[in-house]
């Protein structure tokens, strides 16, 4: 195990707890400490609480949806800065577009990505 990027803090807002378990023992084998949140409100409170480096975030949420998160946390100053991933199923390029429109750094359509290649992703957005 690495603790190459043991500093670093990944908030990762998925709701498929078999997918969250995935990803998070991905990111845990790399060395990143995983913050996680299964709802869309949970995972804006944590954000704010945490100030994590960087947020991992679905669209489709119970209780939030994805862009509500986003757009309360860029309208957040404490927190507006933190790059947001979007991880989503969704692949409508309206839905891409909105989110890059709103400010998340990136997307992923998780169906086209393995977790280590999220894990890269993280790294590249970071410049880690």
């Amino acid at each position: 195990m690495s603790d190459k990027y043991k500093n670093v803090n990944v908030l990762l807002v998925e709701d498929d707890t078999f997918l969250a378990n995935i990803y998070k023992t991905k990111f845990e084998m790399e060395g990143f400490k995983i913050i996680s949140a299964d709802n869309g409100e949970k995972g804006l409170s944590e954000a704010k609480k945490k100030k994590p480096d960087i947020i991992l975030l679905d669209i489709l949420l119970p209780k939030m949806d994805g862009f509500a998160v986003l757009e309360a946390l860029k309208a957040d100053e404490g927190v507006k800065e933190i790059p947001v991933i979007l991880l989503t199923n969704l692949g409508q390029k309206d839905d891409v577009e909105k989110g890059l429109e709103m400010g998340a750094v990136d997307y992923m359509i998780k169906a086209h990505f393995k977790p280590s290649e999220v894990v890269s992703k993280v790294v590249e957005v970071l410049k880690l």
